[in-house]
């Protein structure tokens, strides 16, 4: 103990102010747990709110005002190029932000979860010492924690130059400017989405690609229709393509490439780097505990979030994949509902995922990719949005909406959309597919007319159909 220290006990520390961590102390409170909640950011709400999920959305947002105010000119509405103020469009963005944030406190307030800005750092399995700006450490003793840091942008060393021209994702969201031309290094999620919003402002937008598609991983069939409409709203989509350099000359970033059909080099004015994302396990002083890190630094954990450590309880992007605040969420009142002794587990069957682009992919479940990874046997039923009267009257019926069932029980696997709102259908999926839904189930529910749901009603019946019919050629072919 450092002499001078003050000293607090408490039933629960949270480590980590995010939708899981305070999503945590506020469920671990109603349970009648005292709670203490600890982040470094003296407003509430961790990378999500402040550096990811919200500001991404806010100006996407923006984005897709811009580009249906295009589109508009197709059914008879015309409007003037935008004229983009960059500084109220940030303050917009910021005054989400703190609203936001300002509810978080609130709830903690209310909940009587006590709020401590510091840096924290673990002393042993019991105890963690939070250094707050401008005042002495506080010693925290506790029966139980949960590490909910998150994580942060990878840069890699050869990107690292030391420019204010090359940005993570956080420094992309900043928007200082609007580079006339931009030069985005990975093709997931982060990249896409932050390369619509600056394409939208008015970038040149390039993207690069180490593998032979967008988005790794994701259904090909939903991918596909992103990519045709990206390749018109990007100025270059490089493929199978790497950047072995980048240099700053003064009046920009040079990077060289290695690809087929790309140039050797070229020059940008910004360079954004969205190549994935590393756990915030570094800096916690783990060693002094437990606990067991992967090689990638995810904390492991067993089904309720308990670490090798058994007071210790990790969630979130902390503990490993998928990076999602929905997951991390469910994790926190899983987490808080164990500490307090109920017989609670992380058993769902599926997490849902969304690429808020333009169109969206949203999926959950099983994916093509992956059943054919694993050699599972498949069926599947795709309905086209251009036989949707709701997406024709959207002006954008080049979605698709794509089931995935087995074959022997017509259970539903997975779903997976792409098209406009996709991110607003996949939770019926997801509930779907938690529940045990066959595609009788999808098929008798009446959907809402007109609407993009209805489209998953469609599917169903596509695929019943297609069973129905196998069934009777099958059939035929025994008489």
């Amino acid at each position: 103990m450092v002499v001078g220290e003050m000293v607090q006990e408490v039933q629960l520390l949270v480590i980590g102010a995010g939708p899981g961590g305070y999503t945590a102390a506020l469920r671990a409170s109603e349970l009648g747990i005292k709670t203490i909640l600890v982040d470094t950011n003296p407003k509430l709400g961790g990378t999500c709110l402040h550096v990811g999920c919200i500001p991404s959305k806010a100006l996407l947002h923006a984005a897709e005002v811009t580009d249906d105010a295009k589109k508009a000119a197709t059914f008879g509405l015309h409007f003037d190029a935008p004229r983009i103020e960059l500084d109220k469009l940030r303050s917009w963005k910021e005054s989400i932000l703190d609203k936001l944030s300002g509810g978080i406190s609130g709830k903690c307030k209310s909940a009587g979860v006590e709020v401590i800005t510091g840096k924290a750092e673990f002393i042993d399995s019991r105890n963690v010492r939070v250094q707050c700006p401008g005042e002495s450490a506080v010693r925290i003793k506790f029966k139980n924690a949960i590490i909910a840091t998150g994580s942060r942008p990878i840069m890699p060393e050869l990107f690292n130059i030391g420019s204010p021209r090359v940005m993570d994702s956080s420094g992309a969201l900043a928007i200082e400017d609007v580079p006339p031309s931009l030069l985005v290094i990975g093709g997931g999620y982060i990249g896409l989405e932050m390369g619509t919003v600056y394409a939208a402002l008015g970038s040149a937008v390039t993207v690069v690609e180490m593998t032979e598609g967008l988005l790794p991983g994701v259904d090909r069939d939903l991918v596909r229709p992103l990519q045709q409409h990206l390749q018109g709203a990007f100025k270059a989509i490089w493929l199978n393509t790497k950047v072995t350099k980048l240099e700053d000359d003064g009046s920009g970033i040079k990077a060289s490439f290695e690809g087929k059909d790309v140039p050797t080099d070229q020059r940008f004015d910004r360079v954004l780097v969205s190549v994935g994302r590393r756990p915030n396990t570094d800096e916690l002083a783990l060693n002094t505990t437990q606990i067991t890190l992967d090689a990638h630094g995810f904390i492991q954990i067993d089904d309720q979030g308990r670490t090798t450590d058994k007071r210790i309880f990790a969630i979130g992007d902390a503990s490993g994949q998928p990076m999602l605040a929905h997951r991390a969420i469910r994790q926190a009142i899983v987490a808080a509902e164990a500490i307090a002794g109920k017989k609670s587990t992380f058993d769902n069957r599926a997490i849902p995922a969304v690429v808020f682009t333009q169109p969206e992919i949203a999926w959950v479940g099983l994916t093509d990719t992956e059943a054919k990874a694993k050699g599972i046997e498949t069926g599947n039923a795709k309905f086209p949005w251009s036989a949707s009267g709701r997406a024709h009257t959207l002006a954008d019926p080049t979605g698709q909406t794509k089931i995935l069932y087995d074959p022997a029980t017509t259970r539903v696997l997975g779903i997976g959309f792409v098209g406009p709102r996709a991110g607003e259908l996949v939770s019926e999926a997801a509930l779907a597919i938690e529940m045990g839904a066959v595609l009788e189930d999808l098929a008798v529910t009446i959907h809402t007319h007109p609407t993009l749901s209805e489209t998953v009603n469609e599917a169903a019946l596509a695929a019943l159909s297609r069973i129905e019919r196998q069934a009777k050629r099958e059939a035929s072919t025994v008489s």
